[in-house]
């Protein structure tokens, strides 16, 4: 009697992991799904407001792009590291320059691409740009720049720049 009920026990919680297995997997895809067109999305609107940012050329509005622990690899200077840093050189230049304006900012968003994986995403891809350096100077047209973002998501669902390396 105890060997029988030691094998009926072992197949009925056997039959429960198994069970319980294919349902979390049925479920899972589709809140995969779900949660890839959230990440998406989010990423979407990380990409608008890296255009309007740019476009503007606001130090607060770059800056609030990127996580705390960012890192700005292609800075002039060098690595920028930590969202304080990142302000900072940010400000740097719009005092440095302060009549500096990009014309056109153009990101290839139909050639990026990008992977996630857990809270970190990678993206590859180009940008073009055209600004001026002052209000009287010349467009200067910058060539295709090619490079990858690593972004992360934050506690809120939304999605920052962790490290950034367009050259």
């Amino acid at each position: 009697m105890g060997r029988t009920s030691a094998l009926v026990a072992i197949a009925f919680l056997a039959g429960l992991g198994i069970g319980l297995f294919a349902r979390s997997s049925v479920v899972a895809a589709p809140r995969q799904t779900d949660m890839r067109a959230a990440d998406l999305a989010a990423i979407a609107k990380l990409h608008r407001a890296d255009e309007e940012c740019t476009l503007t050329q606001e130090p607060a509005c770059l800056t609030a792009l990127w996580s705390d622990d960012g890192i700005k690899v292609d800075a002039p200077g060098g690595p920028v590291v930590g969202i304080k840093a990142i302000g900072e050189m940010y400000a740097k230049m719009r005092a440095q320059y302060p009549e500096f304006q990009v014309l056109k900012y153009a990101p290839d968003y139909n050639t990026m691409q990008t992977a996630i994986a857990d809270e970190w995403a990678i993206e590859v891809g180009s940008a073009a740009a055209i600004y001026k350096m002052s209000a009287n100077a010349t467009p200067i047209t910058a060539p295709t720049t090619k490079g990858m973002r690593l972004l992360k998501r934050q506690s809120d669902g939304s999605w920052k720049f962790a490290v950034c390396c367009m050259k």
